[in-house]
């Protein structure tokens, strides 16, 4: 900003903006209250059916977040706006305080014409008129004149520039539809941007190589500004997909004992938590950025990264920082895709990722608990799908390129990532969690938060394509996927108990499979015991149904499927 754009600067058009956007956001407001009060409450409460339970629900879902996100979009505008006008305006008043000093010694600035400016004398002692009286001036008083003038310049060109930064950086959130980052003022946001991209900064010129200090603070900021939108989005972005998989391949990377991997072990799967979150809210902008990010981090995920002593693949660094956090669905299903494909081409996925192609000193890439070393890849992205129901469905039902439900409970060929615990495989216990978030629309079964989801067609037919993959599988069902799978069968209880008690066989559900899925179950008392449980709930609903409405030759009254719900954990 140069100095007569402040010095004689008009804001009238920046109060008018201010004065509308507070307009708006106070009517968004009200148009927010009423949407969710009002229209979201009346959709929670009505008892609909078929399209109307699915499409509309999901609109009007849908709609009420899209008011929230505009109300506090026009809110942190107006924030942004008010902040910067303020500052301007004390900027000016400084700069004449300023330019009054100096006048009282003779001395003034004029600009130069190229954005810059010049200190000059007022009155030349020689131009004075007879018997006028001018003040003395030092050259010190010159030089403080002149610095403290561009003190003021620079933190006003700092103000605009940064608002301007900022207020592109959220416009750019959502290419369609509202952002829903909110910022009481300019230099919150501001600071989440310039944190952000001094992160990036850090990891792209030291990578593994930064002081512990350094890794420690980096590790703070993350942690700070995990769920802060704007830092998200610039953090991802100005690191790059390529970027996240090199630092992540060499942090990972055990050489020498001054590596951060051992003198930062405490801390390591605390960064992984903290970087993964990050991501994860990165992916959910849609920034032109990010699409780009997207696209690109699913294709360099298919090549390989040389560490100092080992190679590693793309999708076993990313999934291991998947393991947290709500991904976008549309990324999380063309990332599945890649690696399912990349899978089925490798043939013998086990040798690949346990070490055929990094040898024995392949890293353990996966620090948030003991239970693995993160070298298969499908664990981190099953945990991610288990995150994000709606994408897990979409994935189980998934048939092309190719078919990603019988891959992943049927073919694929699961080998020993715990060589330090003889438990469970973790690859498949995130199967089944993931594969129950597909059948049900419900993250943890065993979150006692967890409340029922209207099931969708694509629901029933996610339950319908895994139960007849399990039961091919027959005796060699994986113990790790019974509990899981007696939850989902628990989840759509009214229809299991409609399939067994149906002497015409006339069910949307193949009896025969869900027999040998159910054998199968009861392999685990645990398992066959919490199925009974689940059942009992669907007798239970359907016996006090028929006291109110009894069978007729013209069949059962639908039962809403809502027993989970009510006994879920």
């Amino acid at each position: 900003m140069d100095l007569d754009t402040l010095r004689h600067g008009n804001f009238a058009q920046l109060n008018e903006a201010i004065t509308a956007w507070k307009g708006m956001a106070d009517k968004l407001k009200a148009l927010d209250t009423y949407a969710r009060d009002d229209l979201k409450a009346k959709a929670d409460k009505a008892n609909w059916a078929g399209l109307n339970a699915t499409v509309s629900r999901e609109f009007i879902t849908k709609t009420v977040g899209e008011f929230s996100d505009a109300h506090t979009q026009a809110t942190t505008i107006h924030n942004i706006l008010k902040d910067t006008r303020d500052e301007l305006v004390e900027y000016r008043t400084e700069l004449d305080q300023a330019l009054e000093r100096g006048r009282k010694k003779n001395i003034t600035v004029v600009p130069t014409g190229n954005g810059g400016f010049t200190v000059t004398m007022v009155v030349h002692p020689d131009r004075a008129a007879k018997g006028t009286q001018v003040a003395d001036h030092s050259q010190q008083d010159v030089d403080h004149l002149r610095d403290d003038v561009q003190r003021i310049l620079n933190r006003a060109t700092e103000s605009d520039t940064s608002a301007a930064k900022v207020l592109k950086a959220i416009a750019d959130q959502a290419e369609v539809g509202f952002s829903g980052a909110q910022y009481k003022d300019r230099d919150s946001a501001a600071d989440a941007l310039k944190k952000a991209e001094e992160a990036a900064k850090l990891i792209k010129e030291k990578g593994d190589e930064m002081t512990p200090e350094e890794f420690q603070r980096l590790n703070s900021t993350l942690g700070a500004y995990k769920n802060d939108l704007l830092f998200q989005e610039k953090f991802a972005t100005r690191l790059g997909p390529k970027g996240v998989l090199e630092f992540w391949a060499d942090l990972t990377e055990v050489s020498s004992p001054d590596d951060l991997a051992r003198t930062q072990l405490d801390q390591l799967g605390d960064f992984q938590k903290n970087l993964g979150l990050t991501l994860a809210g990165a992916t959910q902008s849609d920034s032109p950025a990010m699409r780009a990010w997207e696209n690109d981090m699913v294709k360099f995920a298919g090549e390989r990264y040389q560490t100092r002593g080992s190679q590693v693949w793309g999708f076993q660094l990313m999934s291991n920082l998947m393991r947290v956090g709500d991904y976008d669905d549309s990324f999380l299903d063309k990332y599945g895709n890649a690696l399912v494909e990349t899978e089925k081409k490798m043939k013998l996925p086990g040798n690949f990722w346990s070490g055929g192609v990094g040898g024995p000193n392949m890293p353990k890439m996966n620090f948030m608990g003991d239970e693995d070393f993160g070298r298969d890849p499908m664990t981190g992205f099953m945990t991610a799908l288990a995150n994000s129901p709606d994408a897990s469905t979409e994935f189980f039902n998934t048939k092309e390129p190719q078919d990603n439900a019988e891959w992943v409970l049927k073919e694929r060929k699961s080998f020993d990532d715990t060589p330090l615990d003889d438990g469970p495989n973790p690859a498949l216990e995130a199967t089944g969690k993931a594969m129950f978030a597909a059948v049900s629309g419900v993250g943890d079964p065993d979150d006692g938060g967890a409340t029922f989801v209207e099931h969708t067609e694509a629901h029933r037919e996610a339950l319908k394509r895994s139960l007849g993959f399990l039961a091919e599988t027959g005796d060699d069902l994986p113990p790790e996927l019974r509990r899981d799978m007696a939850w989902a069968l628990g989840n759509h209880g009214e229809t299991v108990h409609k399939v067994m008690s149906d002497p015409l066989g006339s069910s949307v559900m193949d009896e025969d499979q869900l027999l040998e899925v159910t054998k199968q179950i009861s392999r685990n008392k645990d398992s066959y015991a919490l199925l009974n449980e689940q059942m009992n709930y669907a007798i239970l609903a359907d016996i006090n149904l028929n006291k109110e409405h009894p069978r007729t030759l013209c069949g059962t009254p639908d039962v809403p499927s809502d027993s989970w719900s009510r006994h879920g954990s």
